[in-house]
């Protein structure tokens, strides 16, 4: 399904507790636009009739039926963009704009 990195776990921990989400799992979403490009969401969710769940770096995470197969095989990863400025990336080869030589994929 989606990997998590170590380091976009720690980030993932480190929201829930400034959001009091500790008992929530992690909702990762994908959309295709009508041109193509695809859309990622992220957030702290219960549990829906319709998901997936699974465990990544010893998070929770939920996936909706209707966004699992845009991202089967992605990785969710914690980066720095610039220095002192880190953002949640998805690198995912179901993605459109993704090429294998890209090390950064689309941001979230």
């Amino acid at each position: 399904m989606i990997k998590i990195t170590p380091e976009a776990a720690a980030q993932v921990r480190r929201s829930a507790e400034t959001g009091n989400a500790q008992t929530m799992s992690l909702r990762i979403a994908a959309r295709r636009e009508e041109d193509g490009t695809f859309v990622y969401g992220m957030g702290f969710d219960d549990e829906g009739a319709d998901d997936s769940r699974f465990v990544s770096e010893g998070i929770d995470v939920l996936v909706s039926n209707s966004s699992k197969d845009l991202l089967a095989g992605a990785t969710l990863d914690f980066v720095e963009i610039s220095p002192g400025e880190h953002q949640f990336i998805f690198i995912n080869p179901n993605d459109p704009a993704h090429t294998s030589s890209s090390s950064s994929g689309d941001q979230a």
